[in-house]
């Protein structure tokens, strides 16, 4: 039987107004892959923190085969081997893989960088990994499945012995993340401690061998065996109840045309597309990683300039030169980076609701802070925002609050049209059902709706008609009716040469 190498004792932390974790308590065992789940708010990113040493916990300890340890520093962690490879990685784009590799223990002669070395030790590491990655390259210059290898690669050349991974899949093709997991085996393999934090169950399912679920910053369970615990049992651990269907579909009524789309072109695109969406109904766009989804929702939006084609929007034509235009027309967009494109992180949630409306709010230039509070608390009340206050920094609600919280910044417009791109990415299984909800909603309300997503349960769930792209063309249309995962991916996949 494996021994118990990873302890958390009893963590408690706390922040203004908030207590973050309570007598958190669990044991992973060494050699093994170990889930950490919960909904967005649920304490597992203030846990990774404190086992990284950003966090010092405010009572409680963990332990490390058998040695207690309380980290006051990053540089603690790393010396005790624990690694944390985070969403956003930690990686210098400017500097070479080798000198990312080696950053703060670079191989020397006489006080002068040794390239030679530096870059073989990279290689020889990487070579572990089974990684065709060059030592020489700008990091700027690697793939994001790649620059999760080397960030894996820095752990290992400093030892460590636990390494734990925040969402590593969220930006991954299918072939990446068998990719990834092959590696995460083989690390396991070796006896070090894996901790996987993801939203998508399956994958938890695929990898792991035992599982922590957080609810309120508390333990709710621990199953030591995958094979004894179903999805339905750790979605109610997760939620305190049962969800059933995340997508309450219904029927809706379609009343004419929202957005037409013509004969549009720009950059990621390599064939003219046409499209539709009706007042009321919500079409999706289903694609792999570089289908170019994300590039058409741009064009439509105005963030990128089309080079032809035109846009008519409840009938009228327009012209998307750029996202005020956009918005001027009442068509409106939700990205898939919410941190970089959707919200201002140094702003409130009062703010970050009334950034585009506040000009209608306003009063001969000056601003009306009790229409702008009044607008914010309505929508926070709304769409069941979570936040302590309206004057709480956005950046610190979970993904999907801030996702609510973008929404109602569009909502405080006249909208006609919302496009929302991977909406529920990085986002617990009981926000995706209150955001889908929300996109149900706003059918009902007459809105068209256009979302482009990689995740085929949920183009299949809340679509009434669902567009596919293949590598940058619009490749097939079908009906809700007609619609499978098998159909889905035939078109989406490459055509052999």
């Amino acid at each position: 039987m494996q021994e118990v190498f990873l302890e958390f004792d009893s963590i408690y932390k706390s922040f203004p107004g908030v207590q973050a974790l309570s007598d958190v308590s669990f044991e992973v065992t060494e050699g093994s892959i170990h889930a950490l789940i919960g909904e967005n708010g649920a304490g597992k990113s203030t846990l990774l923190k404190i086992l990284s040493g950003l966090y010092t916990p405010d009572a409680g300890h963990i332990s490390l085969g058998g040695r207690h340890h309380v980290f006051h520093s990053t540089s603690d962690a790393i010396q005790a081997g624990v690694a944390i490879i985070y969403q956003e990685l930690n990686l210098v784009p400017e500097l070479t893989v080798a000198e990312n590799l080696c950053l703060g223990h670079y191989p020397n002669r006489r006080g002068v960088i040794d390239k030679k070395q530096m870059n073989a030790l990279a290689a020889s590491q990487l070579a572990e990994l089974d990684a065709d990655i060059d030592p020489t390259a700008k990091v700027s210059s690697l793939s994001i499945a790649q620059q999760q290898v080397l960030e894996i690669a820095k752990a290992l050349s400093r030892d460590a012995k636990v390494i734990a991974f925040d969402e590593p899949t969220s930006s991954l093709s299918d072939r990446e993340v068998s990719k990834l997991f092959d590696v995460m085996r083989g690390l396991k393999s070796q006896g070090r401690v894996i901790i996987y934090v993801s939203h998508r169950l399956q994958e938890v399912f695929e990898v792991c061998d035992s599982v922590t679920i957080l609810r309120d910053g508390r333990v709710v369970e621990t199953f030591v065996d995958m094979e004894e615990v179903s999805q339905d049992t750790l979605v109610r651990n997760m939620v305190g109840r049962s969800i059933g269907d995340i997508y309450n579909y219904s029927p809706r009524r379609h009343r004419g045309p929202a957005l037409e789309v013509k004969d549009l072109m720009g950059p990621g695109l390599v064939e003219p597309v046409s499209l539709s969406v009706a007042k009321g109904e919500v079409v999706g766009i289903f694609g792999l990683v570089g289908a170019g989804r994300t590039e058409l929702m741009k064009l439509i939006y105005g963030a990128t300039p089309s080079n032809a084609g035109h846009i008519k929007v409840a009938g009228e034509v327009v012209t998307a030169r750029n996202p005020n235009a956009s918005i001027h027309h009442g068509v409106v967009f939700c990205p898939e980076d919410r941190k970089k494109e959707g919200i201002i992180p140094i702003l409130s949630v009062e703010e970050n609701i009334n950034l585009s409306a506040r000009r209608n709010m306003a009063r001969l230039g000056i601003v009306n802070e009790r229409a702008e509070r009044t607008n914010a608390a309505e929508f926070v009340e709304r769409l069941s925002i979570r936040t302590p206050s309206l004057e709480q920094l956005i950046v610190h609600l979970s993904g999907g609050n801030q996702q609510k919280a973008i929404l109602a910044r569009w909502l405080s417009e006249d909208v006609k049209v919302i496009l929302f791109d991977e909406p529920t990415r990085g986002i617990d299984v009981g926000a995706k059902s209150e955001i889908y909800n929300l996109i149900g909603e706003l059918a009902e309300d007459g809105i068209g709706v256009l979302i482009a997503s990689s995740e085929l349960p949920e183009v299949l769930g809340i679509s009434d008609r669902i567009l596919v792209m293949r590598e940058g063309s619009l490749v097939g249309s079908l009906a809700r009716d007609e619609a499978n995962e098998e159909k889905l991916l035939r078109l989406a996949l490459p055509v052999a040469n």
